[in-house]
């Protein structure tokens, strides 16, 4: 049954400073370019938050919640901006004044309110925005005898990247223990729009893009280019690997070799696709934050965009030795990663028909977390600590899409000390059998690195080969 079936509605009055437009930043025109190649199923990049509000005995009424949500979108224009449409296309539409709808549902029961807040929050967040007649953010709140024990917030990421929604859930925590979060940030989303479509804007776009051109003609024209089994239904399958092995692992080598821990598992899936297709260079597209100046720390706004990563596998001996290149391929790429996304189609598209075929990988990196967590004080772990860790790892398919714009799409998340890492790829190109075996390679790559007997590179195909071989019943995913 739906939570929303018994819910009501509250209108939260909301002002701001200012009204205007603009055209749409780089990063809302890359996500408004990745929504169109994703809908109907662009509800795969709507942000979804769950904010307790009544834990360790705090009591939250439902009155300092809309205050605080009223405060929220004053303080966040990106919250208060839509899309609207202008005569060179899609523009960003920000609102002073406006209407919040705050659902609120009301539990009965006290042990029941987080599974009801759990199950509200995906109600949102499986349900497409109106990016132009909808705010974006929904917000909702689950009560106990009319105190709110949890708030359950869902962005749209046209207005938010990741680490823009851990602003919004902080801020909102603020507002409703304090009445204040601080300072405002200095600027939005119409200051940032006005600075990139600048002459200097253009600039630093153009030497990105100088950036992108070589990626472009040195990389394979796609990083999995056969079809190599019919397409399951749904099309693309998400499988995933908890590990505390690969953890401790990537730690281990990230200290021996003075790569971060992110550069380390990239390293692994890039060599890993390469592998599958059959290439001596690898092309994955992470995605990266954007936020490293100081004025867009506290910002709420759509900054990540996707950078190039070019990993040469040639000469390699051991996998050990695709990380010093891996580290550099990441650092140049991510000095490349904010630019004009019609200029990037546009140069993507020229190269391609200049080499005679089109040029993409469909392969991307996403690392989710905000921050890697300093290595386990102590000794490192040794081999055989790292092996029992390993036998104790997960595995299984959570999820489905019907529609997505890649083929082969890393996920990595962690939780106290843990490290999950999900892959999504295209059914027809990667079964799920070799979606299982290539999260598995990656673990064994990575832990028998750390226990100084790193895999040869040449024997990567071979390592997938009986990975998958070994799984060809693979278990339903969740539906």
């Amino acid at each position: 049954m739906s939570v929303l079936a018994d819910a009501r509605v509250i209108e939260v009055d909301f002002s701001g400073d200012r009204a205007g437009t603009a055209p749409l930043t780089w990063g809302q025109r890359a996500m408004w370019n990745a929504i169109a190649r994703t809908a109907p199923n662009d509800v795969y990049f709507n942000i979804g938050r769950l904010l307790p509000l009544g834990e360790r005995g705090r009591v939250t009424e439902l009155p300092a919640l809309t205050s605080a949500l009223a405060a929220l979108m004053g303080r966040h224009e990106a919250l208060r901006t839509v899309v609207g449409r202008g005569p060179g296309g899609p523009c960003q539409a920000l609102a002073d004044t406006g209407r919040l709808r705050l659902t609120v549902v009301e539990e009965p029961r006290p042990d029941r309110t987080a599974d009801t807040a759990a199950r509200l929050l995906e109600e949102l967040r499986t349900t497409r925005f109106d990016y132009e007649g909808e705010w974006p953010l929904r917000a909702a709140a689950v009560c106990h005898q009319g105190r709110v024990t949890h708030a359950a917030l869902v962005l749209c990421h046209l207005a938010s990247d990741g680490q823009g929604a851990e602003n919004v859930v902080r801020d909102l925590r603020l507002l409703v223990r304090r009445g204040s979060a601080g300072p405002r940030p200095p600027a939005g989303p119409l200051d940032l729009a006005t600075a990139q479509h600048a002459p200097t804007g253009v600039r630093r776009s153009e030497r990105a893009l100088a950036h992108w051109e070589t990626f472009y003609r040195t990389m394979p024209p796609t990083m999995l280019p056969r079809q190599v089994a019919e397409p399951r239904t749904p099309r693309f399958w998400s499988g995933r690997l908890v590990s505390g092995a690969l953890a401790a692992a990537t730690d281990v080598l990230a200290a021996e070799h003075r790569v971060s821990g992110s550069t380390i598992l990239m390293t692994g899936m890039a060599a890993l696709v390469a592998a599958e297709g059959g290439h001596q260079v690898a092309a994955m597209m992470p995605i990266v934050g954007n936020r490293t100046a100081a004025d867009r720390q506290g910002m709420v706004a759509m900054l990540s965009q996707d950078a190039p990563f070019l990993l040469d596998l040639s000469g390699a001996e051991l996998f050990t030795d695709l990380l010093p290149r891996g580290w550099d391929a990441a650092m140049a790429g991510y000095r490349a990663a904010s630019y004009d996304p019609v200029a990037w189609e546009a140069l993507r598209e020229r190269v391609g028909r200049e080499r005679g075929t089109p040029v993409h990988p469909y392969c991307c990196y996403n690392d989710q977390r905000f921050h890697e967590r300093p290595p386990v004080p102590g000794p490192p772990p040794g081999p055989a600590e790292l092996r029992e860790a390993q036998r104790r790892s997960e595995f299984g398919f959570p999820a489905t899409e019907d529609q997505l714009g890649c083929r082969y799409c890393v996920h990595v998340t962690e939780e106290r000390g843990t490290l999950a890492v999900m892959l999504t790829a295209d059914t027809a190109y990667l079964p799920p059998e070799s979606i299982r075996a290539h999260l598995e390679a990656l673990e064994e790559v990575v832990v028998e690195s750390a226990c100084g007997a790193p895999p040869p590179v040449g024997e990567l195909p071979a390592l997938l080969g009986r990975a998958a071989a070994s799984r060809r019943t693979a278990s339903e995913p969740a539906r």
